[in-house]
């Protein structure tokens, strides 16, 4: 996924760059100190909090190129404290050394792709229908435009939770061929009802299901995740701030598997022997922003933060069948 400093392109407008929960975050890994990596590196908000908290070093990585460019003041400021390199999260262990003290990761697209109408994140601002966090593969236009009105439908439905998704892909098969963002928007926006005052706009769901497709979000987040595990040294630290129920339900039940906390059994089938579990959780349930914060920074709203710290366990592979991925399984890499 993209950057730190996260949001879904339905949120209000609020400081750019904030990382979001980021107190409950440096108390959690408290004492904060070693080697981190700043998965989503975005604007660098969370690698900032983590140096002056104690970490002696930060890498951070990010897929977005202009991410690594922006880089640079920082990298600066901090002197040999602070590495920046290109690539995705999920590519970590082949990246960087282990074992490291801590990884964070801040899911969903950043409030810098969404500002920048040339990237086609966003439906408010009218831009090239592109979505691509890393600027190269197939884009948003090539799925809309090339894709069948059965692929676009499972898109919208199960990545974007959109119920009109079928109304919503057959009007997209008949307008296109598209190639900017508020073309898109329009012709999903009639779609649907007129929201009411507080609801969220009408393609909010629409481009979210895209955008995660072109990204392959949630094959990169379980990989993510299994790196994660593969680079963190003995009570390493693994932070994740998610933003809407889908990447939450992913990490909740990659924790609890690799925890020893899944259910092991029901009165249907009899129990199986506990794995070995290379994670302990830090948070039972996810944590979730206060009042003050939604008041000072309204992205994080819908945020939520779960931690585990590494055991000396090593857990064997990873059931994905198990880890709470929306859509078909064929459709995930790996």
């Amino acid at each position: 996924m993209a950057a730190a400093e996260s949001l879904s392109p339905d949120q209000p407008a609020g400081p750019p760059h904030v990382p979001v929960l980021i107190d409950p975050l440096i108390a959690g890994a408290a004492p904060v100190r070693g080697h981190w990596v700043d998965g989503t590196f975005g604007a660098g908000g969370y690698t900032r909090r983590l140096l002056e908290a104690g970490a002696e070093r930060v890498t951070g990585i990010d897929r977005d190129p202009s991410a690594i460019e922006g880089a640079a003041p920082m990298i600066a400021e901090f002197g040999g404290r602070l590495d920046v390199l290109r690539g995705q999260f999920s590519q970590m262990g082949e990246l960087i050394q282990g074992p490291v003290e801590g990884v964070v990761l801040d899911l969903g697209v950043s409030s810098m792709q969404l500002d920048q109408a040339e990237r086609g994140f966003s439906f408010m601002k009218d831009g090239p229908l592109d979505m691509r966090m890393a600027s190269e593969g197939p884009s948003a236009a090539d799925l809309v435009n090339e894709g069948d009105e059965g692929h676009l439908a499972d898109i919208i439905h199960f990545y974007g939770e959109e119920r009109a998704a079928r109304r919503i892909a057959r009007a997209i098969v008949k307008a296109r061929p598209f190639t900017r963002t508020l073309e898109l928007a329009e012709v999903v926006s009639n779609c649907l009802p007129r929201p009411k005052p507080g609801q969220v706009h009408p393609a909010t769901r629409t481009f979210q299901g895209l955008r995660i497709a072109v990204n392959d979000e949630f094959g990169e987040l379980i990989a993510g995740l299994e790196a994660a595990e593969g680079l963190l040294g003995e009570d390493g630290v693994l932070a994740v701030v998610t933003f809407h129920s889908l990447e939450d339900r992913v990490v909740k039940r990659y924790l609890a598997a690799r925890s020893g906390a899944a259910p092991r059994g029901n009165r249907y089938a009899p129990e199986v022997e506990a794995a070995p579990a290379p994670f302990e959780q830090i948070t039972r349930k996810a944590v979730g922003p206060s009042d003050e914060e939604v008041a000072a920074n309204p992205r994080a709203r819908s945020a939520k933060l779960r931690m585990a710290r590494r055991t000396a366990e090593q857990g064997g592979a990873v059931d994905r069948a198990q880890m709470g991925l929306p859509g078909p399984k064929h459709w995930w890499k790996g």
